[in-house]
C-alpha cells in the first residue's frame, strides 16, 4: 500500500490526512501533540483553534470565505463537517463549539483505518518520501531548519502585511494615477489629502484601539516593517515624510502638489487589487476601515486583506512551490496551512486538501489536475504561487477570482455570479476527481 507522511495535526494536516485515507493511502500522521505542545496550543486533540471559535462568513453567495467552505464541503471536507456538526449562534458567521469542534475532527480520523498517529516531534524530511507538512506558524526550530534547506533564503518569521482594497471601491475622483517625478509607467494609485484631512487622519490613528499580541508574538520591530500607527507617534509630520510624502506628485484636479499623499501599488496583474503602500499596522480591522477611511479615495473603500503584523512563519511560496502545493526542486514533498502563505482557517484547511488531492494522484500515476481558477481555493493556490517580489500571505477574497466576462456593477450581482462560476466549476471538478 502507498503511504504518505503528514506532519502536523492541524486543519490542513486533519484535511490532508482524511483525504488520502479515503482514498486507500496509508497516512502516517505525526504531531508533538500531546508530548510537547507549541506556546500557543494546550488541547491533545488535532484541530485546535487557537484565537478564535469563528471560521468567518458563511454567506456562499456574499463572502469568499463562505464560498471556500462551500467548496470544501463539495470535495468532502472533514473540517468544514465538524464545523456544520458543532456550530453555535453567530448571525452570518459559522462559529463552532472550539473543543467539540477539535474532539470531532480528533475521532473522525482516528476512527479511519488508514490512519496511524505518532506522537513525535518530526526533525528531518526525506525528499524521497511521499510528505505533506502542515506544522503552521509555530513550527518548531528543527523542522525550519530543514525546511531551510529545502527552500534557501526563503522563509519569513513576522508577517507584516498592509492592506489591501478593491479598486473598483476607491471614490471617483478622489485619486489619480501617477508616480513620483513621472518616473515608471503611472500604475500607482495616489490619493491626496489636505492638511485638515492629514491632521484628523493622524489625530485618529494615534487613538484607535490595537491587536494586542500574544507573548509569544512579541518582537523587536524593526524599521522596515515599522507599523504606521507608531511612525506617526514619532511627530506630526513623520508620516509626510515617509510613506504619505507627497513630493514628486501632482493632483491634476488643482495642478498642486497635495499636502499628503497615500499611493497604492497593484497587487494583481488584473488591477482589481491595490496594496496600501507602507501602511503595515496593528490596528484592529474594523478600526483600520474607519481611520483609513478619513482618507477621501478610501471613503468606502472594500478591504480584501486588513494590515496585520504577528509571529507568522510562512515560505515565499512564488519562489519555492509548484502551483500542486509542491516543492520546485522536491515534487514527492509538499506543503499546506497557513505556512504557504494562506491566511486564516479555513484558508490552512483548504490548502490542506488541495496538496491532499494533488498529492494522491501524483502517487497513483493520475493525470495531474489542478482546482479550477475560478475557485476560491484555485485562485489562492495561484496568487501563492504567482510571482511577486513583495509577497505576503493572503486570505479568501473575491478580488483573487478571475474577472467576469463582461460588466456586473451591482457588487450584490457580482459576487453572486463569481459563486455561480464557482460552485459550477467545483462540481466539474470533483466528478473529474473521482472518475
Amino acid at each position: 500500500m502507498n503511504k504518505v507522511k503528514v506532519i502536523g495535526a492541524g486543519l490542513a494536516g486533519a484535511e490532508a490526512a482524511y483525504y488520502l485515507a479515503r482514498k486507500g493511502i496509508k497516512v502516517e500522521l505525526y504531531d508533538m501533540k500531546p508530548n510537547k505542545y507549541t506556546p500557543a496550543h494546550k488541547s491533545p486533540n488535532f484541530s485546535e483553534l487557537v484565537c478564535s471559535n469563528s471560521l468567518k462568513s458563511n454567506d456562499v453567495y456574499g463572502n469568499a470565505a463562505g464560498l471556500l467552505k462551500q467548496e470544501m464541503r463539495i470535495l468532502g471536507s472533514v473540517t468544514m463537517a465538524a464545523a456544520d456538526k458543532t456550530a453555535v449562534p453567530a448571525g452570518g458567521a459559522l462559529a463552532v463549539d472550539r473543543e467539540k469542534f477539535s474532539e470531532s475532527v480528533t475521532e473522525t480520523l482516528l476512527a479511519q483505518k488508514n490512519v496511524e498517529f505518532i506522537s513525535e516531534e518530526v526533525k528531518d524530511i526525506s525528499p524521497d518520501e511521499y510528505t505533506i507538512i502542515a506544522t503552521g506558524p509555530l513550527t518548531s526550530e528543527p523542522l525550519i531548519k530543514k525546511l531551510e534547506d529545502f527552500a534557501p533564503d526563503s522563509l519569513s518569521f513576522y508577517d507584516a502585511s498592509a492592506p489591501i482594497v478593491s479598486f473598483e471601491s476607491l471614490e471617483e475622483g478622489k485619486f489619480f494615477f501617477g508616480d513620483r517625478y513621472g518616473k515608471g509607467n503611472g500604475d500607482h494609485v495616489n490619493c491626496p489629502m489636505d492638511k485638515e484631512e492629514y491632521d484628523r487622519f493622524i489625530d485618529e490613528l494615534l487613538s484607535a484601539e490595537k491587536t494586542e499580541l500574544h507573548e509569544f508574538e512579541k518582537t523587536e520591530i524593526f524599521e522596515g516593517c515599522m507599523p504606521v500607527e507608531i511612525m506617526a507617534a514619532r511627530g506630526k509630520d513623520t508620516l509626510r515624510f515617509g510613506p504619505l510624502k507627497p513630493v514628486g506628485l501632482y493632483d491634476p484636479v488643482t495642478g498642486k502638489r497635495p499636502y499628503a499623499c497615500l499611493q497604492l501599488r497593484k497587487e494583481n496583474a488584473e488591477g482589481t487589487m491595490y496594496n496600501l503602500v507602507g501602511f503595515q499596522t496593528n490596528l484592529k480591522f474594523g478600526e483600520q476601515k474607519r481611520v483609513f477611511g478619513i482618507i477621501p479615495a478610501l471613503k468606502n473603500a472594500e478591504y480584501l486583506r486588513y494590515g496585520v503584523m504577528h509571529r507568522n512563519t510562512f515560505i515565499n511560496s512564488p519562489k519555492a512551490l509548484n502551483p500542486d502545493y509542491s516543492f520546485k526542486n522536491y515534487p514527492k514533498v509538499f506543503l499546506a496551512g497557513q505556512i504557504t502563505g494562506v491566511e486564516g482557517y479555513v484558508e490552512s484547511a483548504a490548502s490542506g486538501l488541495a496538496a491532499a488531492i494533488y498529492c494522491e494522484r501524483k502517487i497513483n500515476g493520475k493525470e495531474p489536475i489542478l482546482a479550477p481558477s475560478v475557485t476560491v481555493m484555485g485562485s489562492l493556490a495561484r496568487y501563492i504561487t504567482t510571482d511577486n517580489k513583495d509577497f505576503q500571505p493572503m486570505n479568501a477574497n473575491f478580488g483573487i477570482l478571475p474577472m467576469l466576462n463582461g460588466v456586473i456593477k451591482d457588487k450584490s450581482k457580482k459576487k453572486y455570479a463569481l459563486a455561480e462560476r464557482s460552485l459550477s466549476a467545483i462540481n466539474e471538478f470533483y466528478k473529474e476527481l473521482e472518475q
